[in-house]
């Protein structure tokens, strides 16, 4: 860190302490999950001898909302806000552990139908910037809460401040992709980073079609013992006749930063909103060619030492076998179109919705080029039978797109690969 990075370090320090030394921070850190004795929001721990047990169905997290740095496919690094995952960690250790600890993107939330799922959340503050005093929420994207005082948009729900703790209650009714940002001060939180991956699977994973019409999937160890040659190993949706089955999903989010408004936000105050303009597209939180990188990369610089990016974007799969795409925007200053030459799109849901009419007809779309705008969520099957072993490009169709600041480096590229 430089100078200024270590004074601003070291007064968010001091806060935090004084801030600990009001009372017991397990107190504050009040972490909801049932069965769960301690506190940390999982169950392999035994408490006063009792063991913890996991009730059936019940999912727990822990995320964190603070500030960090990212870096960039040119080595640049940017001011960013984000969440971390903090599941498994003592409560009264969590707000020293999530400083300068947050991800980009956030932490994946992979859930099943029919489980609840209990999100906590704690705001560790901004470390680089100890000026700021800004609240928190999580706004689960696109779902049906059955109370809005879970959905994060703090005009109808509870926003978190500094040094506490919400825990969210959800129950996945729902299958689909979705996508989880902070609601508070929208803009400007989801552009300097608090966006993530979240999807759902279907109840019909585990139970094959629904009335009995299709092959049995076995991803989560459903009847049938597992996944027999040629069965798929899981389902986009309760289709109830096979055809969003697939062998290999993966989740990208396609976004991008705007550089000026994230180094204008580590010293003063963001710039104007309607002055946006994204100058790093990325995929996952990366531009080019890191998004081919499997591992997490290095911790930035002026962060807490710990990897910040740990999403890759690259796909592996056979010949033959069928590729389900995630695909959620979270740009916030214009539409993206992503195509992958020599391949075939077929797009299956939108917004977390099966595409299918009232009469029970298939709406399912074949095209090469996907196009939607910031908050919508696609999910696209590649079937990859006859499709000749190589490398395929996962790219934006613009050719800026695949560039960082107008450089021929970084931008909205991956790779499929198919063996």
């Amino acid at each position: 860190m430089n100078g200024s990075f270590q004074k601003r370090a070291l007064q968010a320090a001091v806060a935090l302490a004084l801030l600990g030394g009001l009372g017991n921070s397990q107190a504050i850190v009040n972490v909801q999950c049932p069965g769960d004795l301690n506190g940390d929001a999982d169950w392999d721990d035994v408490v006063d001898g009792i063991a913890e047990v996991q009730p059936p169905g019940t999912r727990c997290m822990h995320l964190i909302a603070g500030d960090g740095f990212a870096v960039m496919s040119d080595a640049s690094e940017l001011y960013t806000f984000g969440f971390g995952d903090q599941t498994g960690t003592d409560p009264t250790q969590v707000i020293g552990a999530g400083i300068l600890n947050n991800e980009w993107p956030g932490p994946t939330i992979e859930l099943e139908e029919g489980e609840e799922f209990y999100l906590s959340l704690t705001n560790v503050g901004t470390t680089m910037r100890p000026d700021l005093f800004d609240p928190h929420t999580v706004h689960f994207h696109g779902f049906p809460n059955a109370a809005s005082v879970f959905d994060g948009v703090p005009e109808v729900s509870i926003a978190i401040n500094m040094g506490a703790t919400l825990t969210y209650y959800y129950n996945i009714v729902e299958p689909g992709t979705y996508l989880y940002h902070c609601h508070v001060e929208a803009t400007e939180h989801m552009e300097m980073g608090m966006l993530a991956n979240l999807f759902v699977h279907p109840a019909q994973d585990l139970t094959g079609c629904l009335s009995g019409g299709c092959p049995v999937a076995g991803r989560m160890g459903g009847p049938g013992g597992g996944v027999a040659l040629g069965e798929p190993v899981g389902y986009t949706y309760n289709d109830d006749d096979g055809t969003t089955g697939w062998d290999v999903e993966k989740a990208i989010q396609l976004g991008s930063f705007d550089s000026a408004f994230h180094e204008a936000s580590l010293n003063v105050q963001p710039l104007p909103f309607a002055t946006l303009e994204g100058d790093y597209p990325q995929l996952n939180g990366r531009g080019y060619p890191d998004t081919v990188n499997p591992s997490a990369l290095p911790p930035p610089p002026s962060g807490g030492g710990a990897p910040a990016q740990v999403l890759d974007s690259r796909v592996e799969l056979t010949a033959g076998q069928t590729l389900l795409l995630r695909l959620s925007n979270v740009g916030l200053d214009r539409f993206w179109t992503i195509t992958a030459p020599g391949l075939t799109f077929k797009q299956v849901g939108t917004g977390a919705r099966l595409m299918r009419g009232l009469d029970g007809k298939n709406l399912y779309l074949e095209t090469a080029s996907i196009n939607f705008g910031g908050g919508e969520s696609m999910d696209v099957l590649v079937d990859t039978t006859g499709v000749a072993p190589g490398t395929y490009f996962l790219q934006a169709s613009e050719l800026h797109q695949m560039s960082t600041r107008n450089e021929m480096d970084g931008g909205m590229i991956t790779e499929i690969i198919v063996n």
